[in-house]
């Protein structure tokens, strides 16, 4: 494989971006905001409460000066995962809420006891009715002093969303430092909010009277760059990466380099790239074991097993984040990969081929893994449950094909 792509918005970035409209009290726009179905599902959610949000091309426009409703239907909320950021949005705009528990991959649990524990300190009072969460701060929301006991993304994200217009300051002690907690912090500044130190450990934010609209450009995703440059690596292609943050991928660069690929970014015309060159004999990496940002990331984790399994040696994946995220490696076996799995350690033996079969994508990195491996298989890959990919990459066909894949949809 070989050519340029561009690399879409950061999905992980345009949920909670959108979630935080709610809270501005006059428009919003997003650019460069990927086409997902994740996304539909957060506009979906937008329109529900009352804000008017619109779509073209790859700008949403969110007007949230009136907002109408501030319960979730049950429905939306089990379209994704993420759903549960409007919890802070919505708390910090009305000071009440309803919603169910969210739905999205079964990688294994993944409470939201920090989220409820947090806001619970900043004067939320929350009751578990029937499946619902009825949250209300009769008396406000006020700031706290929040340590957390794991650097949670979504925590972090409905603590800052519920923080920015409450009274006082709050802290986030052991806050997540991942990319796209900075998306969203320089998009709620940009809105009028006082938030500082977002991408480290400590998160300090001064709560103001109301936040107004503002425009927004959304980060490039870091996992869909990871998945691009897998693809190139288990093709021993070569291809750029357009409207990439090198930066972003930072724990992935060794892992790629110790494969023997040849890989930099760099500035051109104004606009970052990735550029990746696998063509000469890779090997097998030692170990990746996934971990919290800086670290490396438990998103790529599948697709990385997918590249390990076809190259020469024996790579040991340690996955800490997740307990259900090696379900990708029996389909994998499916094609021919040599894996065995206990608990969270993975074992890959790479060989040197695999042939196509029959498999089903069970969630949406899982999936993206599976697309990977049948670049290197041998003759036809027919993947089903391609509604998890959607979730996540924008038109990954296309964009595939663009650099030599002979891929369609069914």
């Amino acid at each position: 494989m070989a050519g340029e792509l561009d690399v879409q918005g950061a999905k992980n970035s345009i949920l909670p971006l959108l979630s935080g409209t709610v809270l501005c009290q006059g428009e919003s726009v997003l650019h460069n905001c990927p086409n997902l179905s994740d996304a539909d599902a957060a506009c979906r959610i937008l329109n529900c409460l009352g804000c008017k949000c619109t779509r073209v091309n790859k700008s949403i426009t969110v007007n949230s000066e009136l907002l109408l409703n501030t319960d979730v239907p049950e429905e939306l909320m089990r379209e994704m995962r993420s759903s549960i950021v409007f919890l802070g949005a919505i708390l910090g705009r009305t000071r009440q809420c309803k919603l169910t528990f969210p739905g999205g991959c079964e990688l294994g649990p993944r409470p939201i006891d920090l989220h409820l524990m947090a806001l619970r300190k900043m004067g939320v009072e929350i009751k578990n009715e029937s499946g619902y969460l009825e949250c209300s701060a009769p008396k406000g929301i006020h700031g706290a002093h929040i340590s957390l006991s794991l650097p949670s993304v979504g925590a972090t994200e409905n603590i800052i969303l519920a923080a920015v217009t409450a009274k006082g300051t709050t802290e986030i002690h052991n806050a997540a430092r991942e990319p796209e907690i900075t998306d969203l912090a320089d998009f709620l500044n940009k809105c009028g909010a006082r938030i500082n130190g977002a991408g480290s450990g400590t998160v300090i934010i001064e709560g103001v009277e109301k936040l107004g609209g503002a425009e927004h450009k959304v980060i490039p995703d870091r996992i869909v760059a990871a998945t691009y440059l897998c693809c190139a690596a288990i093709t021993r292609g070569e291809i750029i990466l357009k409207n990439a943050d090198f930066s972003h991928i930072s724990a992935l660069v060794p892992v790629f380099e110790q494969m023997g690929c040849k890989i930099y970014g760099y500035n051109s015309d104004g606009e970052d790239r990735i550029y990746i060159n696998a063509r000469k004999p890779l090997r097998a990496p030692h170990k990746i074991i996934t971990t919290w940002h800086p670290g490396f990331p438990t998103d790529a984790q599948p697709m990385f097993m997918a590249l390990a399994s076809t190259l020469k040696g024996t790579s040991v994946f340690e996955e800490t984040i997740f307990d259900n995220r090696f379900r990708h490696a029996d389909e994998l076996m499916r094609l021919g990969a040599k894996i065995s799995v206990n608990k969270t350690i993975a074992v890959v033996e790479g060989v040197n081929r695999l042939s196509g079969a029959d498999v089903k994508a069970t969630d949406l990195r899982g999936g993206a893994a599976l697309v990977t491996a049948a670049l290197f298989a041998e003759g036809t890959s027919r993947i089903s449950g391609i509604s998890h990919i959607d979730r996540g990459y924008d038109d990954l066909v296309g964009n595939l094909k663009k650099i030599g894949a002979d891929i369609n949809n069914a």
